[in-house]
């Protein structure tokens, strides 16, 4: 029994990535994928900030 086998085992670290160049339709992809995403955060702003769609909720009747 040595001492070192004990204890969490450290991970072997993963290559590092190469970075690609990117062609043109992926550039083109990227920049619509961020456009659709800073409007889709618009619209969850302008959203939120207003209540309910509608406002009446559950109605009841006057009998009992």
């Amino acid at each position: 029994m040595s001492g070192r086998e004990g204890g969490k085992k450290k991970p072997l670290k993963a290559p590092k990535k190469q970075n690609k160049e990117m062609d043109d339709e992926e550039v083109a992809f990227k920049q619509k994928q961020k456009g659709e995403q800073k409007a889709l955060e618009a619209l969850k702003a302008k959203a939120s900030g207003k209540g309910p769609m509608c406002g009446t909720g559950i109605k009841k009747s006057g009998k009992k």
